[in-house]
């Protein structure tokens, strides 16, 4: 492990610490929650929409420090981008972002975010029926 991995994990540990955009929106445009069985992760993701624009993000929960510090990540990286571009994200997307290596066993961990948001937005589409998000879907 280089230089480079010790700074993206200082940025994981960082980020699950001191969790960007952490809490509720007020007046949201679509709201979804959902959870990882096998860790335990929950989160909720509040996203506001302007038009199609994401103007804003904000999650809850309670987690791993992969699967927070990935939420907390999101949120800062989402604002700005289409709901057409938050759909075409995958698990490289959020593999990328967090700049280290996952196991197979933590990679649920690390989307859970990425699933719930893109639910979300299925869902406020019409798209999607789902109460919860759970990686067991998978």
């Amino acid at each position: 492990m280089g230089l480079g991995s010790d700074m993206y994990r200082q940025q994981i540990l960082d980020h699950y610490k001191s969790p960007r955009n952490y809490g509720e929106l007020e007046d949201p445009t679509f709201t979804h929650i959902g959870e990882n069985p096998m860790c335990g992760d929950e989160i909720r993701m509040d996203v506001r929409l302007d038009g199609e624009e994401i103007e804003q993000v904000a999650f809850s929960g309670d987690g791993c420090a992969i699967s927070q510090a990935a939420a907390s990540m999101l949120t800062t990286e989402l604002p700005g981008t289409t709901v057409d571009e938050l759909l075409e994200m995958d698990r490289d997307d959020i593999v990328d972002m967090l700049g280290v290596e996952i196991s197979p066993m933590r990679i649920k961990c690390a989307v859970l975010a990425e699933k719930v948001a893109q639910d979300g937005a299925k869902m406020y589409r019409g798209e999607l029926e789902k109460e919860k998000t759970t990686t067991e879907d998978d």
